[in-house]
C-alpha cells in the first residue's frame, strides 16, 4: 500500500531575487503571474523572462476561454521552463501550460494520457491552495455549466519554492479565504478513506498551525496573522501534501456548482459549505476520525487561549467566525432554483471527489447542505 507520494522538490528561499540567482532564470523562461505581484517583487530581480499576465486574458478563476487564450499566447514564444507565480488561478494554469500539444482546453479534458513538454516551477504567493505539490488543475469548464479537475501524474511541478516575501503584501480578505482552503484541504484529507499514517502526519500538522494562527486573530486583531505568514506558508504546504495523495471530498465537490455559476472565488466557496459537510458526517457517522478532528480543534483552541461552547465542529465554527464572516449562499446570487440542480449537478459531476467523503452522501444530503446555506 502507498503510504505517501511527495513528486515536486521543496524549495524554500526568504526573497524572489534569491531563488532567480540560484535557479538561473533567463529569456527561456516564461514567468506567468498577476502584474500586482510582479511590480511590487519581481521588477527590481534583473530577470530577462518572458512575462504574462494573467488578468490580461479574463478575471476571477480559470475558464476554459482564458485558458485557451493563454495557451494562444504561450504558444507565440520558445520557452523550456514555465515558472507560475501567484494564487490558485496562476498555478492551474501553468499546470496546463507544461502539457504536449497544449492548445485547446477541452481536447486535453478528452485525452487519454497527458504528457509534459515543459519544466513547471510553482511559487504560491498565498496560503491556500498547497497546489505547488498536486497535480491537478481545476477549470470552470464554461460549455459543461460546472468546475471540472484535469489530473495527471504528468502536471506535477519539478519544484514547489516557498517565498514568504510574497505574502507581505496579502489582503487580509485573501489571506483569510485562502488559508481556510487550507484547513479544509488538511480536514478533507484527514478524514478520506484513503488517508494513511503519514499523511495524517501532514493533515495534523497543518491543521495545529492553522488552528492556532487562527486563536491568534480572534484574541488579538487582524494583522496578528502576519507574525505567524511563514507558518501558514507551510501549512497550507503541508496540507497540499497530505490531500494531493489522498483527495478532497464532499466541501470541495459542492463548491464547483456555486463557484461556476456565480464565479465565487474558491476558498469563500469551500468556505461556504466546511461546517456544514462536518455536521453531516458527524450525523450519519458519530463514532471515528470525525472525533479525533473535533478533539484536535478543541486541544489546539485551549492551548492557545480561545474559549467557545459546544462540540468541535462549533468551536471550530466560532473561530472561523472570528476569522471571516461566513456569507449566505444568496449573497452571491443564488436562488431556491438552483438547489436541486446544484446537488445533482454534484452528484453527476464530481465522483472524483465525493469518492474521498468520509461516509457516503446521497443527492438528497447533499441538497439539504445546500438548501441551510442559501
Amino acid at each position: 500500500m502507498k503510504e505517501i507520494l511527495i513528486a515536486p522538490q521543496i524549495d524554500h528561499f526568504e526573497t524572489f531575487k534569491e531563488f532567480a540567482d540560484e535557479f538561473k532564470l533567463s529569456e527561456k523562461d516564461l514567468i506567468l503571474t498577476n502584474e500586482y505581484i510582479y511590480n511590487p517583487v519581481m521588477s527590481n530581480a534583473g530577470v530577462k523572462c518572458k512575462t504574462i499576465f494573467q488578468e490580461k486574458f479574463g478575471g476571477g478563476e480559470p475558464s476554459d476561454i482564458m485558458v485557451d487564450a493563454i495557451l494562444a499566447e504561450m504558444n507565440k514564444y520558445d520557452c523550456e521552463r514555465i515558472i507560475a507565480v501567484g494564487g490558485g488561478t496562476i498555478i492551474d494554469i501553468a499546470k496546463i501550460m507544461c502539457l504536449e500539444d497544449a492548445t485547446d482546453t477541452d481536447a486535453l479534458y478528452d485525452r487519454k494520457e497527458l504528457v509534459k513538454a515543459k519544466k513547471l516551477i510553482i511559487i504560491p504567493t498565498t496560503c491556500g491552495t498547497g497546489s505547488e505539490v498536486t497535480n491537478i488543475a481545476v477549470v470552470n469548464r464554461t460549455r459543461k455549466g460546472t468546475k471540472m479537475g484535469l489530473t495527471s501524474p504528468n502536471m506535477y511541478a519539478d519544484h514547489a519554492v516557498l517565498i514568504p516575501e510574497f505574502l507581505k503584501s496579502l489582503p487580509y480578505p485573501v489571506f483569510a479565504t485562502s488559508s481556510i482552503d487550507a484547513l479544509i484541504h488538511a480536514v478533507e484529507s484527514y478524514l478520506g478513506p484513503f488517508s494513511t499514517e503519514t499523511t495524517e502526519l501532514f493533515a495534523v500538522a497543518a491543521i495545529k498551525d492553522i488552528v492556532g494562527g487562527y486563536c491568534r486573530v480572534a484574541l488579538n486583531g487582524q494583522d496578528a496573522w502576519k507574525a505567524d505568514a511563514g507558518r501558514y506558508l507551510k501549512a497550507s504546504n503541508y496540507a497540499g501534501i497530505a490531500f494531493g495523495n489522498n483527495g478532497c471530498g464532499a466541501v470541495h465537490a459542492m463548491s464547483y456548482a456555486l463557484g461556476g455559476k456565480y464565479h465565487v472565488a474558491h476558498g469563500e466557496s469551500n468556505y461556504q459549505f466546511f461546517t456544514d459537510v462536518l455536521k453531516t458526517y458527524l450525523k450519519k457517522k458519530p463514532e471515528g476520525k470525525i472525533q479525533d478532528i473535533m478533539k484536535l480543534v478543541t486541544d489546539t483552541c485551549a492551548a492557545n487561549g480561545f474559549k467557545a461552547e459546544g462540540n468541535g465542529i462549533e468551536v471550530l465554527e466560532a473561530l472561523l467566525s472570528a476569522v471571516l464572516r461566513k456569507k449566505k449562499m444568496s449573497e452571491f446570487g443564488a436562488t431556491q432554483e438552483d438547489i436541486r440542480p446544484f446537488a445533482e449537478s454534484t452528484i453527476a459531476n464530481q465522483q472524483r471527489l465525493l469518492r474521498n467523503n468520509y461516509v457516503e452522501l446521497t443527492v438528497d444530503d447533499i441538497e439539504a447542505i445546500y438548501q441551510a446555506r442559501l
